[in-house]
């Protein structure tokens, strides 16, 4: 079983990840923009005006904070379709082969990885109800917040099934066919990711020091599905991740502008509490993983070559 080695399976040739990261891009920033950018329009008045005030926030057009949450995951829920598409209709592979080398899905290991960060992403917030109350305004509103559940449980795995079986997935088996080994693909899925959230409002708040957090996170992502021969447990963390972000604590410059329990009104920092995911948190939860699956070999399976399979089946 090699996660890797899946990337062999189907059409492998060059141009094949071309045409299909093309129809990612044509579902993601095109058709999956088209909804929001009709509501905003209709907002605005007009398109003309709707493009003059195109570099405003959308929200700022008084779109309903829920309306705009689905409409932004819409875009790379459209994303992930493309991206299905292309993987089964352009490459002639399964999709089962960019979410795991084992004979099926295992939902355990996405649940699991799930609730694990779940409760810690929970605990860290409430920690930070109990030692910073005077940052945070109790915002509960129970038709928005219930209907801000929702969107979030069934729609955000989609948004981040998108992220992951794009990076930890197409392009990580793409990139390690390609040079024959797993840091590299590793390395550099890890760095799109992150960059790819340069536009994300936190950046301009917080400077580019947060893509240590960005490029971080993805490098931790990598070296899980690496280890797990799959990306089942990403799928998890992340999932859980963006829900808790969605759901339970918000702010008037980040990502995500929600309906949330709390509104974190402190001035934006780049503070020593961004950093300790990376350097703490992820380190914790690669033991508690590495000991409930029993990880073995994380030298070849981080650092090793990639051999290509004398049959694929």
């Amino acid at each position: 079983m090699d996660f890797i080695k899946e990337g062999y399976k189907g059409r492998i040739e060059w141009y094949w990840y071309l045409i299909t990261l093309g129809i990612v891009f044509f579902f993601w920033q095109i058709i999956g923009v088209i909804p929001l950018v009709a509501v905003a329009s209709v907002k605005a008045g007009s398109v003309d005006k709707f493009v003059e005030s195109a570099k405003d926030q959308f929200m700022s057009l008084g779109i309903d904070s829920n309306l705009y949450l689905f409409l932004a995951l819409f875009t790379l829920i459209s994303g992930l379709l493309g991206l299905l598409l292309g993987v089964r209709s352009i490459h002639n592979r399964l999709i089962k082969n960019i979410i795991t080398a084992r004979n099926s899905v295992d939902w355990s290991r996405i649940g699991f990885a799930f609730t694990l960060w779940f409760m810690i992403s929970l605990g860290i917030l409430m920690i930070g109800v109990f030692v910073e109350p005077e940052n945070l305004v109790w915002n509960f509103k129970p038709i928005p917040f219930a209907i801000l559940v929702i969107i979030s449980f069934l729609f955000i795995p989609l948004q981040t099934s998108f992220e992951e079986l794009l990076f930890r997935g197409y392009l990580m088996q793409g990139l390690g066919v390609l040079a024959k080994n797993r840091w590299l693909p590793l390395l550099l899925t890890s760095i799109v990711f992150g960059l790819l959230h340069g536009a994300n409002p936190e950046v301009e708040k917080l400077g580019w020091g947060i893509m240590v957090f960005y490029i971080g996170t993805g490098l931790f992502f990598g070296i899980v599905t690496l280890m797990d021969e799959g990306t089942e447990l990403a799928l998890g963390l992340h999932a859980a991740n963006n829900i808790v972000a969605a759901v339970f604590i918000t702010t008037d410059w980040a990502a995500f502008q929600t309906e949330a329990l709390y509104i974190d009104t402190s001035e934006p920092s780049l503070g020593w509490e961004t950093f300790v995911p990376v350097f703490v948190l992820y380190p914790i939860i690669l033991y508690i993983l590495s000991r409930k699956y029993g990880w073995k070999d994380w030298n070849q399976k981080l650092f090793g070559k990639v051999d290509e399979p004398e049959l694929i089946v």
